[in-house]
């Protein structure tokens, strides 16, 4: 152990680090340039270099974005990556407020707590809880994905029939393309483009990111600049009192959501920002910029990147993208995932191992130095920031396929979205029915393959059974606490 530690520590892989998780930061506070595109871009500077020097800028890159996407979401409600969707829902309130920087601080210090818990169950117990991935077929693949989709009743806030409405058009978009069991295309119109189906990241970048701007332009005349006095960057005792058990409970559910193949970031973030909302003591508060609505969503999706590792190191399954661009880099290095990577490579994966926690220390120190310097953005009259997100939400739609027809895409979800905002409707539904989509229906129709065509194998499979009992609950519970409550008021306004 103590030549793994002299080795991780020595100059160079230290540096590797370090300029892996810078990079990742800048990469994931980009709209639209995603960790995984950030992995791809930085992987082939690594073919040359010792296996593990490379790897640790890969996974240094892999933390550092994850974390990343939570700026630009707190600070000008536009998520940097997919897994950051979920954080905007309370983080740009905070900057509303003027408190941008106790925001990133909570993110900052929950996204390192998240990754450390994952980090620790990577080292403990990775084989055990791989096993239990492996469990994961097709209807508990449905399920899980049926659970995500579930949440849109509680996430929509006040407003569940607009967030319903919100997610069923979602669901409608991720039924563009072509049908993965059949072969078929549907909704295409003739069109090669969307034979393929609606690429999440112009979406995403759209919705968030360009009717943000329609928005600010809109108000030009109006000028209510935010003021943000940054004092101490650290969270308060008082913060850090209300996140701690967030911070457990969603590093946790990130770790295990992680392990899931299949799963990433973005689910678990809106999983464990509804866990949470459940949980809480004040659930009202929700939606209005509260620590815990920040710190579940980014301690969870940091979770799923030790968990992600997890199936890839014992069994060679890549967890998410991220990690299936991973395993291309450990067999350009010769290294073969799986349980002998273990026994004839132990040396670098205990390098793993000890590279990622200091990923995540790094990864702390960097976001606490930064958060001064990232609060000014703030501060850039909308004159000139918006031109600048234009050109970013360009850029990022852009690069995901090297298509001009994904800015078309990027453009025309920007206006939908800007007529969403004006009518009240929640934007977090669509992005979560958009991604869970092709998920449910893909894994829904394998599972009645299997079953030649009954419905009960989702009940004869005791994990599926579980998530999609819990699932109903989930979905059902805030539909009647809206409607007893709404009894009450109505009863108590009569007296």
């Amino acid at each position: 152990m103590v030549e793994v530690l002299l080795n991780v520590f020595s100059p160079s892989v230290l540096l590797s680090i370090v300029g892996g998780v810078i990079a990742g930061i800048a990469i994931g506070a980009m709209p639209g340039l995603t960790s995984t595109m950030g992995i791809a871009l930085l992987m082939p500077l690594t073919f040359r270099m010792e296996p593990t020097m490379g790897l640790m800028v890969l996974i240094g890159e892999f933390c550092g974005a994850i974390y990343g996407g939570s700026i630009t979401a707190i600070l000008i409600n536009t998520p940097g990556t997919p897994s950051a969707a979920a954080t905007v829902i309370g983080g740009y309130q905070f900057t509303k407020r003027g408190e941008s920087a106790r925001a990133l601080g909570i993110s900052t210090v929950s996204s390192f707590g998240g990754g450390i818990i994952s980090g620790i169950c990577l080292i403990l117990i990775a084989p055990r809880l791989a096993q239990i991935a492996l469990k994961f077929s097709a209807p508990e693949q449905f399920a899980l994905a049926f659970f995500g989709i579930s949440i849109i009743s509680s996430i929509s806030g006040k407003t569940i029939i607009k967030g319903l409405m919100a997610g069923t058009m979602g669901l409608l978009l991720s039924l563009i393309g072509m049908d993965n069991i059949s072969g078929y295309t549907r909704f295409a119109f003739g069109s090669v483009f969307l034979m393929n189906g609606l690429s999440f990241i112009p979406v995403l970048v759209g919705l968030f990111a360009m009717s943000q701007c329609f928005v600010s332009i809109e108000e030009l005349h109006i000028r209510n600049k935010i003021t943000t006095k940054v004092g101490r960057v650290l969270p308060t005792k008082e913060d850090l009192k209300l996140i701690f058990p967030t911070i457990i409970r969603a590093g946790l559910t990130g770790t295990f959501i992680g392990i899931i193949p299949g799963a990433g970031g973005d689910i678990s973030a809106f999983v464990s920002y509804d866990m949470e909302k459940r949980l809480s003591k004040r659930p009202e508060m929700f939606g209005t910029g509260i620590p815990e609505e920040v710190a579940a969503p980014e301690a969870s999706n940091n979770g799923t990147t030790g968990g992600a590792l997890i199936p890839l190191l014992t069994l060679g399954i890549p967890g998410d993208a991220n990690t299936a661009v991973m395993l291309g880099a450990l067999m350009v290095h010769n290294l073969t995932p799986g349980p002998m990577l273990f026994v004839e490579q132990g040396f670098i994966v205990n390098s793993l191992f000890v590279g990622f926690m200091l990923a995540n220390l790094v990864m702390l120190i960097a976001g606490l130095s930064g958060i001064r310097a990232f609060t000014k953005i703030v501060q850039i009259p909308k004159s000139i920031l918006n031109p600048v997100i234009v050109m970013m939400c360009v850029i990022g739609a852009y690069a995901v396929n090297g298509n001009f027809l994904d800015i078309l895409v990027m453009f025309i979800s920007g206006v939908i979205g800007y007529f969403l905002v004006k009518g009240g409707f929640p934007l977090s539904p669509i992005v979560l029915a958009l991604i869970l989509g092709p998920m449910a229906e893909g894994n829904l129709r394998r599972s009645l393959v299997m079953s030649h065509g009954s419905w009960a194998i989702f009940f004869e499979r005791p994990i599926a059974a579980a998530f999609i009992v819990i699932s109903l609950v989930a979905f059902f519970y805030p539909i009647i606490k809206g409607r007893i409550n709404y009894h009450k008021e109505k009863k108590a306004a009569g007296k």
